[in-house]
């Protein structure tokens, strides 16, 4: 039986933009703050900041506020955990089920 995870469901809307998959791979090297991410991106920072709190909500980031500025760091247990349940997911796909997809999507 299926259990409903509203973080699962935060973490695919936050993955889905590849803006916000950009700053994701940026924080993997290092911990960063806003004005160093802005480096790497052709949009505004209130742009940024929407991205940053979406990525937050979704627990794949958290800050740290030093003086004025907050530096973001991923929060890697928590991309983890969700690749890790998405292999668990994905190991108990079969045959069978593929089929049964392919035929709802002729459907829809």
């Amino acid at each position: 039986m299926y259990r409903y995870n509203q973080f699962v469901d935060k973490i695919f809307k936050a993955l889905a933009d590849i803006n916000r998959r950009k700053i994701l791979t940026l924080l993997k090297e290092r911990d960063l703050s806003v004005n160093e991410l802005l480096k790497g991106f052709e949009i505004g920072q209130a742009t940024l900041s929407n991205h940053l709190s979406i990525l937050r909500k979704a627990g794949l980031v958290d800050f740290k506020i030093l003086g004025k500025q907050r530096i973001y760091r991923l929060k890697k247990d928590m991309l983890l955990a969700f690749a890790e349940n998405m292999r668990r997911f994905a190991g108990k796909l079969d045959e069978s089920f593929v089929e049964e997809i392919a035929i709802r999507g002729n459907r829809v």
